[in-house]
């Protein structure tokens, strides 16, 4: 998607009549369905004007411009695309990223600065960073960049307002490697910039240019289980942007001086469904094994921990822990501990089969914390689906108040799943009355494909055939209504899921038959078998797919008279959750649907066992 595209000639007299911001901002409107943000509205008129002048500077007039291109599978946006030919006839796409910064403020984090944005002096990545996490993007994700007659791709940076001087933070040598493949041009640099867009455009044939640029076919999105081994082996496979740089440099910061710091360091960064937790926690274990710092990855789930596990192979899965998994180790033994999915801490490592002389006297977020110089965890806050979880941020904080630790706290916004569709996880927590948001409504452009299905056969139908079009593309989840039964003797498995004439088996428990060699949870997720059996949430949660079929089962439905969600605990075959109050019960299932109902990069298919509840969620989409 692109808020504004046009000629070059149209874009400089559009800001010449200060129209631009204006009619971007009509655009931006029109697509999101909300209000632009007044600070955006003031970037986009002040920003754009200096770009007008190095566009009229260096552009031939029928060339091409897109503003706020948004980044295929996420809700982030370039500035500024050009399109044009260059001096040696080479066809050519750049990134510009647009930066107002006046004052930078150098820090103790390695590649992060500090500078005034959103009201306040924050902590950021530095802006060539930002700008090479967009560059690496499109080059992974549009077939285009890598074709035989592929186009070439420049990116850079301009700092409008920043002055060049003998100290200039952005510009200090540390960056040197940095600004030698993603300049940062500043308000001093006018005519270097204007000459470095002319190298690349000036010969014209934006107009071809940006055709095959939009014609482009977009890579299927990678999900995180199927590369994992390559990122742990050192490959690049994924590209962080924006929030999730500024994390990671932090994490990677702390890593590597965690043996001269005085205090420990606590890292957590929040995140809602799809915005890269686990994407950066994989990536900092990577990068910190290659720098020989002792480090692990633990989570709470079976499911995800014995995946990863299956993956990177044996010597590499010794890397991978649970969270009880560390009552033995004494303080500061581990460099680093990344803590995945911590909405999973539980209150204590201890178990009915925890030896007495084993047992723990500590909360578990306390011995996580202990064990570690540095310690990162990863959380959603309203991922909690179990009674005996019950991770949380202010948990954290406590936790780690008491260590004396250093605390740095990120959260994740930009959506690299569902589409990258804001609109329809705002929508999800509105409708779920998890969270008040401005998405009310879903409509019927909305990216995200989502449709409501009459039958538990015809979403079975649907998501076998976007399997069958992808091998392991698509899966069928449930909520925990019918009871799961054991393999039969033979192996073969019950079908416990029952509607009509649905019928469908969970996936394969204690099964060990029909995979060799492969266990159950990463057979469901990965291996050809799995379309044919329902997981649940326990199954499910970590994982991602292009498709996700969820069956909203009668645990959870929609009172019209109250206008509010009702818990039925009598419905749930969930041992764990029958045991909750009515109350939690209710936020607990709640939790449950909003993950699987997120589960899917680019469609939710969706059937619900009660009729007022598939009404009320109807009466949320509009034509």
């Amino acid at each position: 998607m692109r808020i504004y595209q046009d000629t070059t000639a149209k874009f400089i007299q559009d800001a010449l009549n200060n129209k631009i911001a204006d009619t971007i901002r009509l655009r931006f409107e029109s697509y999101y369905g909300r209000k632009a943000n007044p600070a955006e509205v003031v970037a986009w008129t002040n920003s754009l004007q200096f770009l007008k002048n190095a566009v009229e500077y260096s552009s031939p007039p029928d060339n091409m411009v897109a503003l706020e291109y948004e980044l295929p599978y996420t809700t982030e946006r370039i500035d500024c695309l050009l399109f044009g030919r260059g001096d040696d006839g080479k066809d050519n796409v750049i990134v510009i990223e647009l930066k107002q910064w006046s004052e930078v403020k150098d820090c103790d984090i390695e590649d992060n600065v500090v500078t005034f944005v959103g009201g306040a002096e924050r902590m950021v990545s530095h802006p060539s960073l930002q700008v090479r996490g967009y560059h690496y993007y499109l080059a992974d994700f549009l077939e285009v960049f890598h074709q035989a007659d592929s186009l070439g791709l420049s990116s850079c940076v301009y700092c409008h307002n920043y002055p060049r001087t003998d100290d200039a933070v952005l510009l200090l040598p540390k960056f040197k490697t940095l600004l030698e493949e993603f300049p940062v041009y500043t308000k001093d640099d006018f005519r270097a910039l204007g000459d470095f867009l002319k190298s690349k455009i000036e010969k014209g044939n934006g107009h071809e240019v940006f055709g095959r640029f939009t014609a482009s076919n977009i890579k299927p999105s990678k999900k995180l289980i199927e590369l994992t081994s390559a990122m742990i082996a050192d490959q690049r496979v994924f590209n962080l942007i924006d929030e999730q740089i500024t994390a990671n440099n932090t994490i990677i910061d702390r890593a590597k001086k965690c043996a001269k710091l005085k205090h420990k360091s606590v890292v957590i960064v929040r995140g809602g469904p799809g915005t890269g937790k686990s994407l950066i926690a994989l990536n900092a274990l990577a990068e910190l094994i290659k720098k020989g710092i002792v480090v692990y990855h633990a989570t709470g789930s079976k499911s995800f921990t014995e995946t990863l596990r299956k993956v990177v192979g044996y010597r590499a899965g010794k890397l991978f822990k649970y969270f009880n998994s560390f009552s033995a180790y004494k303080e500061n033994d581990i460099d680093v501990l990344i803590c995945d999915e911590a909405h999973r801490i539980r209150t204590s490592s201890n178990s009915r089969y925890t030896r007495a002389e084993k047992r723990s006297t500590l909360p578990q977020v306390d011995e996580l914390i202990k064990v570690a110089k540095v310690s990162i965890f990863f959380i959603d806050d309203n991922q909690v689906v179990r009674p005996e979880e019950i991770g949380n941020s202010s948990l954290i904080r406590e936790a780690a108040a008491k260590y004396g630790a250093d605390t740095y706290d990120f959260e994740l916004k930009s959506q690299f799943r569902c589409s990258g569709s804001d609109r329809y996880l705002n929508w999800l927590d509105n409708t779920l009355m998890i969270r008040e948001t401005a998405n009310k409504y879903l409509t019927k452009n909305e990216k995200m494909d989502f449709r409501i299905f009459d039958s538990a056969s015809d979403l079975y139908a649907a998501i076998k055939e976007k399997n069958r079009a992808k091998a392991n593309s698509a899966r069928m989840a449930a909520g925990f209504c019918w009871p799961w039964s054991d393999p039969k003797p033979d192996g073969s498995l019950v079908e416990d899921v029952v509607i009509g004439d649905f019928r469908m088996p969970w996936e394969g428990r204690g099964n060990r038959k029909l995979a060799k060699g492969i266990p159950y949870w990463y057979q469901w997720a990965y291996d050809p078998n799995g379309v044919n059996q329902c997981g649940c949430i326990y199954t499910i949660q970590g994982f991602e797919f292009d498709y996700v079929g969820v069956i909203i089962g009668d645990d959870l439905v929609y009172e019209p008279l109250s206008d509010a969600w009702i818990g039925k605990r009598e419905n749930s075959k969930d041992p764990q959750l029958k045991r909750a109050t009515i109350a939690d019960f209710t936020d607990y299932a709640k939790n449950i649907y909003r993950v699987l109902l997120t589960r899917g990069m680019q469609g939710c298919y969706v059937y619900f066992l009660d009729r007022n509840t598939r009404e009320f969620f109807q009466s949320r989409i509009h034509e």
